[in-house]
């Protein structure tokens, strides 16, 4: 049972960008598409996985005074591993995302994960935790690409959707940054008045 709370926890209650607000620069950043939204929450939830269980594992085996440090290189090497393989099997989403892989590294949603769960928990409740908090995560950004890309290509995933693009005129502004503030807003200002009525 509280396996299960701790996974569900991340898809809605303490949704990482719905509710806590972090990642922030990746959600407005590479959201444009559902694709680049998709692959950057994968990416994010393999880290988030990894680092997890490693400093869960090791929680006790590291002095308090260099905790944060060590979580830090633990997240960069997932990160690292990430990188390189996106870069080594997918180089076009590698190439869509360039920067914002490696800028993992310094996501207050991964390093706040380790401090606060994975560091006080077991191995399996932080492997819970990672999975939830990665799925909400990547169910935030994917939706927020869903909703850029139809708006600003008339597509989802790279396809048109019929009968879409016989009438519809794409907004190109929902692909530029300014895109990005006004989706995260109309849907956070949606999502907050579904969970107080």
């Amino acid at each position: 049972m509280k396996l299960w709370k701790d996974f569900v926890k991340g898809l809605w209650e303490e949704n990482p960008v719905w509710v806590m607000l972090l990642g922030m620069c990746p959600t407005l950043a590479v959201t444009n598409t559902a694709t680049n939204g998709f692959a950057m929450g994968l990416a994010t939830t393999f880290v988030l996985l990894g680092g997890g269980i490693v400093n869960s594992a090791v929680k006790n085996l590291i002095p308090s005074e260099v905790r944060i440090p060590s979580f830090i290189v633990v997240i960069a090497t997932f990160v690292t591993i990430v990188d390189y393989t996106t870069k080594a099997y997918f180089p076009a989403i590698a190439e869509s995302l360039s920067l914002f892989i490696p800028l993992i590294v310094v996501n207050c949603l991964i390093l706040g994960r380790s401090e606060s769960f994975a560091s006080k928990m077991p191995v399996h409740r932080s492997i819970a935790d990672a999975l939830g908090m990665g799925a909400g995560f990547t169910l935030a950004l994917t939706s927020l690409g869903v909703v850029r890309e139809v708006l600003g290509f008339g597509t989802v995933f790279g396809s048109s959707i019929p009968g879409l693009t016989s009438w519809f005129q794409p907004w190109g502004i929902m692909v530029l940054p300014a895109g990005a503030f006004l989706s995260l807003g109309v849907v956070l200002g949606v999502l907050n008045s579904i969970r107080q009525s």
